[in-house]
């Protein structure tokens, strides 16, 4: 079943309170036939409904960073999602709820960090994700790039790390290739290959939906292993690794 179909299930009953429950919660009066879902699958299911409905919460945030709202962003939401036609209602009412939700980001920000705590790999996949959506118009207002610097530090992010996660969204001709996969230049070519290892096993999108991913993120997913890719195919032509 799609995340879709199971948030509508969870809104006659949701595991998961605080802010992203009753966002949730306010989806039930506009859902047509509940019956359609189930939440059977229980944790699996509270954790990939509450990593949805964070994204689209930190979303609606973001888009108030900058004080604009463009076509470009709200187009890059929507892939990032893959949001069938039949679902934006949904997804907007809980945007607009977000976004006129008087208090900040931090609470949205924080009740995620709780439920992914022990899976700092879901969350990086999330701020890509936001990343995403920020740098759709080509233009990275500073407001945006402080919001995700706030999200990253709460998911547990240091500033090392947020400068990693950036890299990576700086596009192959600008990227530093250490700096995205978090090596230093000195590191001996075994230690690349370690890293790198195991970057490709914490990202594979395999591997993230099994932590609560839901399916629907996962060219997030896709576009976070070609980054990896492309700054270790450049190391190995730098080094002449074999």
């Amino acid at each position: 079943m799609s995340i879709w179909g199971k948030i509508i299930g969870a809104t006659t009953g949701f595991a998961v309170g605080g802010p992203i429950g009753a966002l949730v919660g306010g989806l039930a009066g506009h859902v047509y036939d509940r019956r359609r879902a189930s939440t059977d699958d229980g944790g699996d299911a509270t954790k990939q409904i509450a990593f949805t409905i964070g994204v689209i919460a930190l979303g609606a945030k973001m888009a108030k960073a900058d004080g604009v709202v463009t076509a470009d962003e709200v187009q890059a939401f929507k892939e990032v999602f893959q949001i069938p036609p039949a679902e934006m209602k949904n997804v907007a009412r809980v945007f607009d709820q977000a976004r006129k939700d008087a208090r900040g980001y931090e609470i949205y920000a924080h009740q995620i960090a709780g439920l992914f705590k022990d899976t700092p790999q879901v969350l990086e996949d999330l701020v890509d994700g936001l990343f995403h959506i920020a740098k759709a118009d080509n233009i990275m207002h500073p407001a945006e790039l402080e919001y995700l610097e706030g999200v990253a530090r709460i998911f547990g992010f240091g500033t090392n790390d947020f400068a990693r996660i950036k890299e990576g969204h700086l596009g192959p001709d600008k990227a530093d290739p250490y700096q995205v996969l978090g090596v230093s230049r000195d590191a001996e070519d075994d230690e690349i290959k370690r890293v790198y290892r195991k970057l490709i096993r914490e990202h594979h999108p395999d591997a993230l939906i099994a932590q609560g991913m839901p399916e629907e993120f996962v060219r997030v997913a896709n576009d976070k292993l070609a980054v990896i890719n492309v700054a270790y195919d450049r190391i190995e032509k730098e080094r002449g690794l074999v």
